[in-house]
């Protein structure tokens, strides 16, 4: 708890220092003294960053793939941001178990990716099936901003869109589920910039992520 409001003062006046304010919109949709499940379409590895900032003091758990828990420092840097281990070929129970858990006992809620990564637009069910054991809603939250770390240093270049929650109910359909964060995510970007359109920077990399 200490390290996570350590490292996201740190984070936070940096990121301050060479972006700028992030232009936010929607930030009423923030379920009042609630749980969530933040769902969001992946674009750039620093995007996580941004959605916690937005969200502070909210905290979040958050699943990382297993390769970046093989050296002992990052493992034990992220692990202390919230991050649990994924085996991404092999997704065991604790993919599920561990966000649902925290959900409904612990004091966090969770963030996650249905493409899975940055280099596909296809959604997943793990979100689904993770609010549908929690009883938590979905929070769609799009990121429009720096896919590239120069352009990092160009202020006032990010902005975060958060819609309203979906509700997910035991017996609610996926597919239709996954349509309406489609739609949600697409009316969101809208709302920052109609003509904005997501442009994968390494899309030879799509193969290696399936």
């Amino acid at each position: 708890m200490v390290m996570y409001r350590l490292i996201s003062v740190i984070v936070r006046a940096i990121i301050w220092l060479i972006n700028g304010k992030i232009n936010v919109y929607g930030k009423e949709n923030i379920p009042k003294n609630e749980k969530f499940i933040l769902v969001a379409p992946h674009r750039t590895w620093w995007d996580p960053v941004w959605f916690a900032i937005v969200m502070w003091p909210m905290r979040f758990i958050f699943m990382a793939k297993k390769e970046l828990f093989k050296n002992k420092f990052l493992g034990w840097f992220i692990s202390s941001l919230g991050a649990f281990s994924v085996d991404r070929e092999h997704a065991g129970p604790s993919a599920i178990r561990i966000p649902v858990q925290e959900l409904k006992t612990g004091s966090r809620s969770f963030m996650i990716f249905p493409s899975g990564s940055r280099h596909s637009s296809q959604l997943e069910g793990g979100a689904i099936v993770i609010a549908k054991m929690s009883g938590k809603s979905l929070l769609p939250v799009v990121y429009q901003g720096p896919l590239q770390f120069k352009g990092l240093f160009k202020r006032g270049s990010t902005s975060v869109a958060i819609g309203p929650a979906i509700t997910v109910d035991r017996h609610a359909d996926k597919e239709r589920v996954i349509l309406q964060m489609q739609k949600a995510f697409a009316e969101l970007d809208k709302k920052i910039n109609k003509d904005w359109k997501y442009v994968d920077q390494h899309p030879e990399k799509e193969n290696l992520d399936k």
